[in-house]
């Protein structure tokens, strides 16, 4: 693809996503079992307007059918689907349009999705274009009959157990993605649908309670340490304003949140995207907060000029103010949450270090944990 963004002062190339991957492979396959001669581009205008001029790849013609594939083109966006191969088989019916999957793609076991319960994988907006393209080789070919398109994706299997789907609920393959039909690279907004997406799986099974992380270490050290159930969790990344506003959208009765000191002390500071390129403040508010509870200058420093939260944890423990200052920094951390939650919500932190354990609770965070620790998670 010529199509490029620019992120971070960097010039990344875009690339195409298994929707419009899917849509491609349709047309051709269509217009190949249509006219019997092979196809060697197609056309795919995407619903972002891009228009996509798509190669199909390892065309076989059967008895009454047709299979063709499209390569799928992540361009600079870290997407382990980069490569993949998705096909099409198109055979005529005698009217309306059938779109099914088969062998590598997903199928949905848990409601909440997209997709209903028991349907393919294939979410709205890639199951629109592919019936658009399906249209389009029927009208150009003259042909007022029916189609039937089965797609697959070999290896798909293997690749969906590296996602979220099996912890969605989508069993056997992958799922055909895609509102724009672009992949935008390392797009904030893709990761933000993925969390509503897990959002919305847990409140349609009934949870009431949602238990969010930033990531790995804080599932670890709850599954661990505290000794909770954490397969219900939602990863959030560093998107915790997100993660509240959609948990007050979709009326969950409280949240809890658990992470290191290093993500949750900038939630103290009222900073809701957590990544380092937004804002830091680490040490800082540590600092700050120890002078308030009798630290002296040179202590300030040194807490303030750590490289680590854990080292500036270490200096105020070792000072005997490691308690005062938690306790402060967990009544900021509630205080910006409510905030954030306009008292909708019940929520809850819990904040801990790799070194210390847990290293202090908000008001309600530990009867929030007691719901999880007794599994307890409607």
């Amino acid at each position: 693809m010529d199509l490029f963004t620019i992120k971070d002062g960097k010039k990344l190339r875009c690339g195409y996503t298994t929707g419009s991957c899917a849509a491609a492979a349709a047309k051709a396959a269509a217009v190949m079992v249509l006219t019997g001669k092979r196809v060697d581009a197609v056309a795919l205008t995407t619903p972002k307007g891009e228009v996509l001029h798509l190669q199909p790849e390892e065309i076989s013609f059967g008895p009454g059918t047709v299979t063709c594939a499209i390569r799928k083109e992540s361009g600079d966006d870290p997407d382990i689907t980069d490569g993949i191969l998705v096909f099409a088989t198109v055979e005529k019916i005698e009217q309306g349009y059938v779109i099914s999957g088969g062998p590598g793609i997903g199928k949905v076991t848990k409601p909440g999705l997209a997709c209903a319960v028991g349907e393919w994988a294939i979410n709205p907006v890639p199951r629109r274009m592919i019936e658009e393209a399906l249209q389009a080789a029927a009208k150009a070919c003259g042909y007022d009959g029916g189609l039937k398109l089965t797609l697959s994706i070999p290896g798909g299997e293997i690749l969906a157990q590296k996602t979220f789907n099996p912890r969605l609920g989508i069993v056997g393959g992958l799922s055909v993605l895609g509102t724009s039909g672009i992949v935008d690279p390392m797009s904030e907004q893709a990761l933000v649908d993925t969390i509503h997406t897990e959002m919305d799986s847990r409140r349609a099974a009934g949870k009431t309670h949602l238990l969010a992380f930033f990531g790995n270490y804080g599932v670890d050290f709850s599954r661990d340490t505290l000794g909770i159930d954490v397969s219900q969790r939602v990863t959030i990344s560093n998107y915790v304003g997100e993660m509240l506003d959609y948990a007050v959208y979709k009326d969950f009765s409280d949240v809890l949140l658990i992470g290191h000191i290093g993500k949750l002390i900038k939630v103290a500071q009222g900073i809701m995207n957590t990544h380092s390129r937004y804002a830091d403040g680490r040490t800082t508010l540590l600092a700050l907060e120890a002078v308030f509870a009798g630290a002296s200058r040179e202590l300030a420093h040194q807490i303030y000029d750590s490289l680590t939260t854990d080292e500036a944890v270490r200096l105020l423990d070792e000072a005997h103010l490691l308690t005062p200052v938690m306790e402060a920094v967990c009544q900021k951390i509630e205080h910006y949450m409510e905030a954030r939650t306009h008292g909708a919500i019940r929520t809850g932190a819990v904040v801990f270090s790799n070194v210390y354990g847990v290293l202090g609770y908000t008001s309600q965070a530990k009867d929030l944990l007691a719901v999880h620790q007794k599994g307890e998670v409607r």
